[in-house]
Order: C-alpha cells, then sequence, then structure tokens
C-alpha cells in the first residue's frame, strides 16, 4: 500500500520553506503519496497519514503549549517525526545546559526565569564574562525572532531587552557575542537517520545595534560548506552528549569561539531549514529514513 506522509508546516511559513518541493519529489520518486499539511488546521484527519514529518512550524514558539498539545495527540494518530519526547526536550534552550553537563562545546549560556530581575541577571552575566557584546535572546524561540545583539558598553540597551522579556513571562538566555562568526560565520551540520548528510555556511545573522526581527526569521546568506575534522568531532560529542539516539533528522549549528575551537549554537531537531538543495541525494535520503521508521 502507497505509504502517505504530512510534510508539517505553518500556514505562514509554507511558501518560505525551500526544502518542501524537493522533499514532495522525494516522497514521489520513492512510490509515497506526501503533501503540505498545517499543523493548526482542524480540519485535517492526521491519522489517515502513516507519517507526519516536521518541517516548518515556525509559529511555535508564540503558541507552544497549543503546539506541544498537537504533537501529543498527532503521535497517537501517526508517526510522528521526531518524535514528542525530542520536541518536548528540544523547544527549550534549557537543553544547553544539559548538553554542557554531558560534555559538549557548548556557547557559554546563562538562564533567567520570569520573577528574576533583570539588572541582578546582567550584572552577574557581565562579571563573569569579559566579552565585549552579549547576545540576548528568548529560551523559547527561532529564526532568531525577540533576539538581540547589544554592545557590553550599551547597558541601559541590554538590560531594557531582558527586562521586556522577563515581562512577558519568558525565560531569558544570556551568551557572549563571539566575534568569529562575524568573519567565519555558522557551520550547520545535517544529520539524516543519524549519519552526516552535507553542511552549510551561514553569515553572521546579528548586525551591531540592529533590532530584532519580527518576521518569522532572521534574512539568512548560505553556500555549502564542508565541515573541517574539529567541526565533525564537535558535532559527534553533541550527538554523543544527547539523550536520544537515531532521529530521523537533526541539524547542528556551530560557530568558533575566541581560541577559534567549535563551539554549538543550537541543536535544531524540531522544525529546522534542512538546505536540501545545497545537497544532491539529500531530500532521497531523508524521505528513505522516513519510510523505513515504522
Amino acid at each position: 500500500m502507497t505509504a502517505a506522509v504530512a510534510l508539517v508546516s505553518a500556514r505562514a511559513a509554507h511558501a518560505l520553506d525551500e526544502d518542501l518541493p524537493p522533499l514532495l519529489a522525494a516522497f514521489a520518486a520513492a512510490g509515497a503519496r506526501a503533501e503540505v499539511a498545517h499543523w493548526d488546521d482542524p480540519a485535517i484527519e492526521w491519522g489517515r497519514f502513516d507519517f507526519a514529518l516536521l518541517r516548518s512550524t515556525w509559529d511555535y514558539t508564540g503558541r507552544l503549549a497549543e503546539f506541544l498539545a498537537w504533537v501529543e495527540r498527532t503521535a497517537q494518530a501517526t508517526t510522528l517525526l521526531n518524535p514528542p519526547p525530542v520536541v518536548r526536550w528540544n523547544c527549550d534552550k534549557h537543553y544547553l545546559g544539559e548538553l554542557a553537563a554531558a560534555g559538549a562545546p557548548v556557547v557559554a549560556s546563562v538562564f533567567a526565569e520570569p520573577g528574576a530581575r533583570a539588572a541582578t541577571m546582567l550584572d552577574a552575566f557581565l562579571s563573569q564574562h569579559a566579552c565585549s557584546e552579549l547576545v540576548v535572546k528568548p529560551a523559547v524561540g527561532a529564526g532568531s525572532r525577540d533576539t538581540r545583539r547589544h554592545a557590553r558598553s550599551a547597558y541601559a540597551e541590554a538590560l531594557g531587552h531582558i527586562a521586556q522579556l522577563l515581562d512577558q513571562e519568558r525565560d531569558v538566555l544570556l551568551q557572549p557575542y563571539l566575534s568569529a562568526v562575524d568573519s567565519h560565520g555558522e557551520t550547520a551540520l545535517i544529520y539524516i537517520g543519524g549519519h552526516f548528510s552535507h553542511a552549510i555556511r551561514k553569515g553572521a545573522l546579528l548586525p551591531p545595534g540592529a533590532a530584532a526581527t519580527k518576521a518569522l526569521f532572521a534574512p539568512e546568506e548560505t553556500t555549502p560548506r564542508a565541515p573541517d575534522p574539529a567541526e565533525l568531532a564537535a558535532a559527534a560529542r553533541v550527538l554523543a552528549a544527547s539523550p536520544f539516539a537515531a532521529l530521523s533528522y537533526a541539524r547542528i549549528d556551530l560557530i568558533r569561539d575566541d581560541s577559534q575551537a567549535a563551539v554549538l549554537l543550537e541543536l535544531e531537531l524540531i522544525e529546522p531549514s534542512l538546505f536540501l538543495a545545497h545537497a544532491p541525494g539529500a531530500a532521497a535520503r531523508l524521505a528513505a529514513t522516513v519510510l523505513a521508521a515504522r
């Protein structure tokens, strides 16, 4: 019987997700019937699909409770990839602390929860880190939304950003801004079925002094990149530290620290762009991985 696959997106992301056309073609070539489905469409009967592949549900961060409830319901009706335990763990960047504790190389990360004093948090961070710039972002977020780069000297600006997020009842993450990203960019390593597939270079996303993007994601400049041995080794340590094995897909975003060591910025296991057009055969590999998941 022909397998039915839902490529799960969001209304606002459907036309923006460049991975969807190659995936539709790859599933068709594999003899499966795939279609794009919006996660919050109440008319969809998810049980009619054999698989639901999370792709561009990029609006979930502002509707997290609703999205997680949908994840649980849908996983009872069909095979959801990646599965609910992965989604629950990866939707909040507190996972970075768990990975660091497990020995993965991670950008230094400090968190504060609603109710904390913004000034106390910022003063403690600046006393611990001699960085000339810092990044303030929500712990639940995607696409660099509500994320800003602040100069150390712009204390009032950074303080206001932290306070605004806390006032919105959002957990806050502070990290030093690692300036090597301005020249080297990010290296995003894509893994399919637990195996390295391909990598791309992303240019720096946070211009100094720029306001946070209000779009679904900040504009990206991407080009193919061959990761070096140090990046592959860092990615392997991240995957080894993760509590999950044999993931259908994963994207590991690495940047360089001040010593030029590769460190994790984010581990993307829910809805990352996989830049399939940059790697011939990648869409077919993902389709094969999904169809073998039962």
